[in-house]
C-alpha cells in the first residue's frame, strides 16, 4: 500500500511542529526505517497496534501502510493533533488518536472490541518518559497484560539496561524486572541523525514479549522492594546492602551467597529473596 500524504518534513513545516525538549521529542522523518520499525512490531501481520507520543505521525502512518488493522495513538502535544487528524482521513476507520497523557491512561479501557483485550504496543516513546512507560507496562496487576507485545524505541543506554544480562555493568533493577516478566532483546540501533532535531545519543529499538507468568513465583512489591536495596549499593556485597531487609538472615533463606554482588545475582537469584522476604 502506498503512502500518499505529503512527506514529513512538509507536514511539519505545514502545521509549525518544532520538536520539544520538554516533551522529549524527537520526530522520526526516515520512512523506510519507520516502515522497518513497523514490520519489526508485525504490522504486516495485521492486528492493533497502540502508538505513544505519535507526533507527525511517521511511525503512525508506517504501520498503517504496512497492514495494521487499527492503530490506537495517543498523544499529549495538542499541537500535533491536526497533522494526525490527517493521516486518521486517509486511513478512514484505522486510526484512532485519544488527545492524553500516556502515563495515566487506561489502556484496556480504550481497546477496541476486535483487540480481545490485547494490543501490540509500538512507539517511538517521548525520552523523558519512555522509561517510566516502561515501568507502568511491566508491573502492570493484570497479567499478562493487555499487550501482546511491544516494540520500543529508547536511547541506546536504556535499551542496555533493559536487556543486560547478569554480570554486565549495565544490569540493573531495570533489567531484573524486565527479564521477571519478559523476553527483551534489541533488535538493532537508530542512528542519531534520523532524527529532527538530532538527539545527542544513538537510540535502539528493543521488542519485548510478555511471559505467560513471570520467570520464577514471586510478589512483584517484594521483588521491587530487594531490587532497589540491592542495586541501590551495587558496588557492595548483598550481606551489607540488604542489611536493612534481613542481611545474612535473610540470604540463607534464599540459598545465596551473602559475600555476592547485585550484578551476579540472576533474576531467579532475585525472586528466590523476594520469597526470602515474605518468608
Amino acid at each position: 500500500m502506498a503512502d500518499d500524504l505529503p512527506p514529513l518534513r512538509a507536514v511539519i513545516a505545514a502545521h509549525g511542529l518544532a520538536a520539544r525538549k520538554s516533551l522529549g521529542q524527537n520526530f522520526l522523518l526516515d520512512l523506510n526505517l519507520t516502515r522497518r520499525i513497523a514490520r519489526a512490531a508485525g504490522a504486516d501481520k495485521g492486528g492493533v497496534f497502540y502508538e505513544v507520543g505519535p507526533g507527525p505521525g511517521g511511525l503512525t502512518r508506517a504501520l498503517l501502510v504496512e497492514g495494521a488493522d487499527k492503530v490506537i495513538a495517543v498523544e499529549r502535544d495538542a499541537r500535533c493533533l491536526p497533522a494526525l487528524a490527517e493521516v486518521a482521513a486517509a486511513w478512514p476507520g484505522r486510526l484512532e488518536i485519544i488527545s492524553a497523557d500516556a502515563l495515566t491512561q487506561d489502556e484496556t479501557a480504550i481497546l477496541p472490541p476486535q483487540s480481545n483485550g490485547r494490543a501490540h504496543i509500538a512507539a517511538n516513546l517521548p525520552y523523558n518518559v519512555g522509561t517510566a512507560l516502561l515501568i507502568k507496562w511491566l508491573t502492570s496487576a493484570q497479567w499478562p497484560p493487555f499487550w501482546a507485545d511491544a516494540t520500543l524505541m529508547f536511547q541506546k543506554e536504556v535499551a542496555q539496561r533493559i536487556t543486560a544480562a547478569p554480570g554486565s555493568e549495565h544490569y540493573g533493577r531495570l533489567s531484573v524486572l524486565a527479564g521477571w516478566r519478559t523476553a527483551a532483546k534489541t533488535l538493532f540501533d537508530v542512528n542519531r541523525s534520523a532524527f529532527v532535531p538530532p538527539p545527542s545519543v544513538t537510540s535502539s529499538i528493543v521488542r519485548l514479549e510478555p511471559r505467560t507468568e513471570p520467570l520464577e513465583p514471586c510478589d512483584l512489591d517484594r521483588l521491587e522492594k530487594i531490587t532497589a536495596a540491592a542495586f541501590g549499593q551495587r558496588r557492595k556485597m548483598l550481606r551489607q546492602s540488604l542489611k536493612p531487609l534481613g542481611g545474612e538472615a535473610l540470604i540463607a533463606r534464599a540459598g545465596l551467597d551473602p559475600t555476592a554482588r547485585p550484578e551476579d545475582l540472576s533474576v531467579a537469584d532475585f525472586a528466590a529473596l523476594a520469597r526470602a522476604l515474605s518468608a
